[in-house]
């Protein structure tokens, strides 16, 4: 991976190069993952005149959580505790003779961007943006293969829970169990806080578990991810408790079930990221329910559970073959419950099948 690590360092060198800055302080986590291999806490990664430093507060623990530094990068780690990595690394580049430093502002703090002044002030700082956050849009196979495999493990885990006896549970309980689960299968954890509602709950985008209890006839929509190898996937289903299920819940089901799939089969490379949220939001829309829809209808999933590409009606830029977004409708009708499904897929060519489900466990309504 070696060579991976040094040529999206590269890639990023030249942009930083393009704008006029001799080298770049990169400081938010999932960037310093994505160029170093790992990104211990707080650990900043210089993108030098002369070399590429990783620069620590304390040496990287090497556990999955963290990755391991790229063999071919310098670790730095601070002579002593509580100072400020990125503040550092500015100083370092000062020393190695550069006259400008690209940052990242968006992640900076006005305290932290302080700091870097006052130990480099003759260093010109400029705005890296989201260059980082670009490069991050299209993955390589192995990228792509920690989500599956993360998918995979996410499947496993809810399938698992499916089997058992979910009357009288509480949603705190299943979604704990469920996180346990995705351990047990060998995530690193979960790749966010699991969402399990129940009964008035269920279909609540961003709904945290409470101690309501499961009971016969409810909607129960789970929403749950694996991260594996820094990688986060996510998956959304809902089921029917304990009975077959109402005439309303078949009919929102299903209008949910049709949107999800209009957005899946909109995505091919060339397609407006806007394109793919209307496809779906037009099948909500046209049942009805137009009115208190979520802002948007997918996202990329990556190092982080919600980056680039937002799949909204705002939303500029076309997708390209190789990134992993969700495609996530859902309707939640207030004091009676709601449906959400959600999936993760890669976008490819239909001469390469089309879009790659890699979240497989059924979305057929099934009474438990």
């Amino acid at each position: 991976m070696s060579e991976v690590y040094a040529a999206r360092r590269e890639r990023l060198r030249k942009c930083c190069n393009t704008s006029g800055s001799a080298a770049a302080l990169v400081t938010r986590p999932a960037n310093v993952r994505y160029l170093a291999g790992a990104a211990p806490h707080g650990a900043a990664l210089l993108l030098g005149k002369t070399e590429d430093v990783l620069v620590c507060g304390a040496p990287p623990s090497g556990e999955a959580g963290e990755g391991r530094p790229d063999e071919s990068l310098r670790v730095q780690v601070l002579p002593r505790p509580g100072g400020d990595p990125g503040v550092a690394a500015a100083d370092m580049a000062a020393a190695m003779g550069a006259e400008s430093l690209a940052v990242e502002e968006h992640h900076l703090t006005v305290a932290r961007h302080r700091a870097i002044r006052s130990v480099a002030p003759r260093l010109r700082l400029a705005d890296l943006g989201g260059a980082v956050e670009q490069l991050r849009v299209i993955k390589d196979e192995e990228e792509i293969s920690c989500l599956r495999i993360g998918a995979e493990i996410t499947d496993q885990a809810l399938g698992e829970l499916l089997e058992s006896i979910l009357v009288g549970r509480t949603e705190r309980h299943l979604a704990l169990e469920l996180e346990r689960r995705l351990v047990d299968h060998g995530a690193d954890g979960p790749a966010f806080t699991t969402s399990v509602g129940t009964g008035p709950n269920s279909g609540r985008p961003g709904h945290l578990p409470t101690d309501r209890r499961v009971e016969e006839g409810d909607f129960l929509s789970v929403c749950l991810g694996a991260t594996y190898r820094g990688y986060r996937c996510e998956i959304g289903r809902t089921f029917v408790i304990g009975t077959s299920p109402a005439d309303w819940q078949i009919e929102l089901y299903d209008l949910v079930f049709a949107a999800q799939r209009a957005g899946r089969e909109a995505l091919v490379p060339g397609a407006a990221y806007r394109a793919v949220d209307r496809a779906a939001r037009q099948v909500l829309d046209s049942g009805g329910y137009g009115d208190g829809l979520p802002m948007l209808m997918g996202h990329g999933v990556g190092l982080e559970i919600d980056e680039d590409p937002q799949l909204a009606p705002a939303a500029m830029g076309k997708l390209d073959a190789c990134v992993p977004v969700t495609v996530e409708p859902g309707v939640h009708l207030p004091g009676r419950g709601g449906v959400r499904i959600d999936d993760t897929l890669v976008v490819r060519p239909e001469a390469d099948g089309g879009p790659e489900l890699l979240t497989i466990t059924t979305k057929e309504l099934l009474a438990l």
